[in-house]
């Protein structure tokens, strides 16, 4: 018989008795939480932060390790007022489900998490607590497009509102009215160079290619803008380890907290997840850092082709996927590949195209991951969302998947199947599905994806016509004959059709 629905709190008095409530089905920390010091501050606390980087370190504690590693969160944006909230009202702690393709789940309440800072509230504040040494490491998973880099140089853009505004606050030596983490960290790192401190590390966890890279070049970018000898030390004396992350993690839905209540306790903000996790971390700190080798992370010398292999099979598979997907009718990402040509369009893009850009990786296999990947993206117990996929094309797409076309251009390789992701991300970005039912477009440039999309049957080169997003792509005949061929096909037969065009040839 089911348990019936509880509104007892997930807090930390809850915990002894948790497993009696659940009838052993949750686990809980065995740590002493009251004895976890701070050591890390992430920025950009969602989801996928919850059920990767803060479970590793979640793990270790449970080890016994790394008590004065407990993680702080910081939110910047007036939204993560809502993710303050929830944590704050069950002492930081939340639950992770993680649920494997044969339906078995793990669930268990992970607790390193243990304060979390609401910047906009009192920017001053955030800057004392960042530049407190016993902070050692400042993490991100900020999202692509929180990087502020143009797309075609690839450079910062430091003339935008916020960053020019930040900008200024810290040449007048004024934190109150910080905006943005850039001014934020920055602010905390003149702080520890003005009384001797060692820097924290920097350590960027988003899908970006060289991400510890990127995030050296902004953040180093904007120090110069800010006084060019604090530059110059950021540049020398803080650490960026590049990192390659990955586990599959949709939004939480008023289900997943269903879920949780349905064991007798309430948490107003659960992770599900898949069971697969990977962490390819670079082994380069200022300041030390957990033993994260115990709790299964790779330490390696060089990331960078484990970051190629992620991004451009999985995370540029997601887009392969989405688009097609969602104008065929699918909502849900393993309905999507309940569709064969979708795995074998997925396998076809993956081995023709994708592959060929990837540098050598000794002792891993690459048929057996791209297998893997299908057989991930058809895990029905996720419940990962089309729509969550198609998210913020005009930041992934450039990231995942333009610079395998821009590879495969220059070496002469086919560019057949990127071109007709490309066209149909165009054709979704239309804003209506293939039954002639609007679709919300979620992206920060999505007014002006829209309308170029809105010229795609007059003008079929139209999308691409933005250089600011595709660079010099509209001159290439190559990529440009596969883009035509496909946005035509998916205006006259539609998706499906399409993909067995495209297989077929």
């Amino acid at each position: 018989m089911p348990r019936p629905l509880t509104t007892n709190p997930l807090t930390t008095s809850l915990l002894p008795a948790l497993a009696d409530i659940t009838d052993g089905r949750t686990a809980v920390p065995s740590y002493d939480r009251s004895q976890v010091s701070p050591g890390i501050v992430h920025i950009g606390v969602g989801g996928f932060h919850r059920a990767h980087q803060a479970m590793y370190l979640d793990r270790l504690m449970n080890q016994g390790q790394a008590l004065d590693w407990g993680i702080v969160g910081l939110g910047v944006m007036p939204s993560d007022v809502r993710m303050r909230d929830a944590l704050a009202s069950q002492d930081h702690l939340y639950t992770l489900t993680t649920k494997a393709p044969d339906g078995t789940e793990d669930i268990r309440v992970i607790g390193s998490i243990i304060d979390y800072v609401f910047a906009p509230d009192d920017p001053a504040a955030a800057v004392t607590m960042l530049a407190d040494p016993r902070i050692r490491i400042v993490s991100l998973t900020v999202t692509e497009g929180g990087y502020n880099i143009d797309h075609v140089s690839g450079t910062f853009v430091d003339d935008s509102e916020h960053i020019a505004h930040d900008r200024d606050a810290l040449q007048a030596g004024d934190y109150d009215s910080l905006r943005t983490f850039f001014g934020l960290v920055t602010a905390a790192l003149a702080e520890r160079r003005r009384t001797g401190d060692r820097p924290f590390t920097i350590m960027s966890c988003d899908n970006i290619q060289g991400n510890g890279n990127v995030a050296h070049d902004t953040f180093v970018a904007f120090a110069r803008s800010v006084d060019a000898d604090l530059g110059a030390w950021v540049d020398d004396a803080v650490a960026f380890p590049n990192s390659m992350v990955d586990r599959i993690t949709p939004e939480t839905t008023d289900d997943d907290r269903s879920d949780v209540a349905s064991l007798g306790y309430s948490d107003a903000w659960p992770v599900v997840s898949e069971d697969f996790t990977q962490w390819v971390l670079e082994d380069s700190f200022t300041a030390g850092r957990p033993c994260y080798e115990d709790a299964g992370v790779q330490l390696v010398d060089d990331v960078v082709p484990y970051e190629l292999m992620k991004l451009r099979l999985l995370n540029a598979s997601h887009q392969g996927l989405c688009y097609f997907g969602y104008l065929a009718g699918h909502r849900m990402v393993h309905d999507v590949m309940a569709d064969p040509r979708f795995g074998e369009f997925l396998l076809a893009y993956m081995t023709d195209e994708a592959t060929p850009t990837l540098q050598p990786l000794p002792g891993v296999d690459i048929d057996a991951y791209r297998r893997t990947l299908i057989r991930r993206f058809g895990n029905a117990a996720v419940k990962d969302t089309v729509s969550r996929l198609c998210a913020e094309s005009s930041d992934r797409i450039p990231k995942w998947l333009l610079p395998v076309v821009r590879e495969n251009l220059a070496a002469g390789r086919p560019v057949r199947l990127s071109a007709a992701i490309v066209a149909s991300w165009a054709r979704y970005a239309e804003g209506v599905d293939e039954d002639g039912e609007p679709i919300t477009v979620v992206d920060r440039m999505a007014d002006r994806v829209a309308t170029a999309a809105a010229q795609n049957r007059e003008d079929v080169l139209a999308f691409l016509r933005d250089r600011e997003i595709f660079g010099d792509l509209v001159d290439s005949a190559e990529f440009t004959s596969g883009y035509t061929t496909a946005l035509n096909s998916l205006h006259g037969v539609g998706a499906k059709a399409t993909l067995d065009i495209l297989l077929g040839a």
